[in-house]
């Protein structure tokens, strides 16, 4: 069973920063493109970031220079680090993996979420 947790959301400012992290666990061959997504009530889950096991990063518009996704692969983890945070960033984060239980066969897999919240 593969499972994907995250922490390090929170009630921050409007300015302030804050780190995501999601770490994988489970029984796991390898892990190719990891992503953050978000969500608020009523709208779509979005791309935040993406990055693919050789790292190379993809970021949305809204969030380019002020978000950075990077990753650990022998640690299985992913990070977000939001800096500049805007009350238009408030949303559920989430997590993404494509894990892979063998060679050509994955399931992507999603987190449960971590609430951020950006408010004076």
């Amino acid at each position: 069973q593969v499972q994907l947790v995250e922490s390090g959301g929170g009630l921050v400012q409007p300015g302030g920063s804050l780190r995501l992290s999601c770490t994988a666990s489970g029984v796991i061959f390898s892990i190719g493109n990891m992503a953050w997504y978000r969500q608020v009530p009523g709208k779509q889950r979005e791309l935040v970031a993406s990055i693919t096991r050789d790292g190379v990063t993809n970021n949305a518009e809204s969030v380019k220079g002020r978000f950075t996704i990077s990753r650990d692969n022998a640690n299985k983890m992913v990070y977000l680090q939001m800096i500049n945070l805007k009350p238009e960033d408030t949303a559920v984060y989430y997590c993404n993996a494509q894990i892979y239980f063998r060679i050509a066969t994955y399931s992507h897999y999603w987190g449960q979420g971590t609430q951020v919240t950006v408010s004076s």
